[in-house]
C-alpha cells in the first residue's frame, strides 16, 4: 500500500526535453492509498491498447518513437521499485481496462444527460465497451492460483 496517482499514464508525464527520464507527473486528483501494481499496470495498459480505443500505444513503432517494449519497461520497474507482481499480470491490465470502460460509460452518461464539458465526449464514450471488450479478453487469460 502506498500513495498511486491514480491516473498515471504517458499523457500524464512530462518528460525532460534531451534526457530519457520523467520531469513531473500531473493529474493527481484521482489520487489516494493503493497497490502500486494496479497503478503501475494502469500505465502499462497504454501498450495494449490502440491509439484509437483509447489512448494507447499499441501497434505504434515503440523504437522508433524511443519507448521501450512493455516487458523491458516493466523490467527496469520492478529492478527500481523492488516490487514483483505476485499474481497473473494479465488479472492488473483486465482490472484497468474494466475501470477505464466505466469511466467512459460515466461520460457517456454526462453525454445523454446533456451535462458532458466538451465535444470529445462523445467520442471517448463510445470508447466504453470496446475498452470493456478488451477487458473481457484479458480477464479470460488470468490464470487462477
Amino acid at each position: 500500500m502506498s500513495v498511486v496517482p491514480g491516473d498515471f499514464r504517458l499523457d500524464n508525464l512530462i518528460f525532460h526535453p534531451t534526457e530519457p527520464r520523467v520531469l513531473a507527473v500531473l493529474d493527481w486528483e484521482l489520487s489516494t492509498l493503493g497497490d502500486p501494481l494496479a497503478d503501475f499496470a494502469y500505465h502499462c495498459m497504454a501498450w495494449h491498447v490502440k491509439p484509437w480505443q483509447f489512448r494507447g500505444i499499441a501497434g505504434l513503432d515503440w523504437g522508433a518513437l524511443g519507448i521501450p517494449d512493455e516487458r523491458d519497461y516493466v523490467a527496469r520497474y520492478y529492478e527500481r521499485t523492488g516490487f514483483v507482481v505476485e499474481g497473473d499480470w494479465n488479472f492488473y491490465l483486465a482490472y484497468n481496462m474494466f475501470r477505464i470502460a466505466a469511466i467512459l460509460q460515466g461520460i457517456m452518461k454526462r453525454v445523454v444527460e446533456g451535462t458532458a464539458a466538451g465535444a470529445q465526449a462523445i467520442v471517448d464514450g463510445r470508447r466504453a465497451r470496446g475498452m470493456g471488450e478488451l477487458g473481457w479478453t484479458y480477464a479470460c487469460r488470468v490464470v487462477l492460483p
